[in-house]
């Protein structure tokens, strides 16, 4: 049962945005979709239906930064929920359980052997001060600066040694020249054992 609805949350995140938003401004966007405005009493959940509760929890399931406590909260909800208490999760009980996501996902990165010195001091900061708003906002924008300057400084050091062969060299200083996140990255995951192999 749980993978038919693994399948449907994936079928939901990926057709609503596209039924609902047709312009092509809105279709090319890769954010998921925001959380409905809030009615007149308060709430953005106060005028939906158990159908459209539903939906709305689907594509919190089909959302990759949903980590265990969030997907086990929504396939209890979808398994016995009342409109009631998918209202009541959608309010209070989905930050509370994110939160707690949010920070098994930065406890995982401390861990992480391959997690540069900038990332680690983030992340300690975080543990020790940061708020839930500020945990979530570090994991979708801070941890890709994080993490670009931590490549920065592994390419230097690639680049320090005397013994690498000139075309690794090029590469390296074409990733550095780009500068992006992503290319940074990608040199120091794939493209240096490309050049090398």
């Amino acid at each position: 049962m749980r993978t038919t609805r693994a399948t449907l949350a994936v079928a939901v995140g990926a057709l609503v945005p596209t039924l609902l938003f047709s312009t092509p401004s809105f279709a090319d966007t890769a954010q998921p979709p925001a959380a409905p405005a809030a009615s007149e009493t308060g709430s953005p959940y106060d005028g939906m239906d158990v159908h459209d509760l539903r939906i709305e929890i689907l594509r919190i399931l089909a959302d990759p930064d949903s980590g265990r406590r969030v997907t086990e909260e929504v396939n209890e909800l979808l398994d016995n929920g009342t409109a009631e208490e998918m209202r009541a999760w959608l309010e209070t009980g989905y930050p509370l359980a994110q939160a707690e996501d949010d920070r098994v996902a930065i406890a995982r990165l401390l861990a992480d052997p391959d997690s540069g010195r900038r990332v680690i001091k983030e992340v300690n900061e975080l543990l020790d001060n940061g708020t839930a708003e500020e945990i979530r906002a570090w994991l979708e924008t801070g941890y890709r600066l994080a993490q670009a300057e931590d490549d920065r400084v592994a390419i230097a050091r690639l680049l320090a040694d005397r013994t690498i062969s000139d075309a690794l060299r090029e590469a390296a200083n074409a990733a550095l020249d780009d500068g992006t996140p992503e290319v940074l990255r990608h040199f120091l995951e794939v493209g240096r054992y490309e050049v090398d192999g």
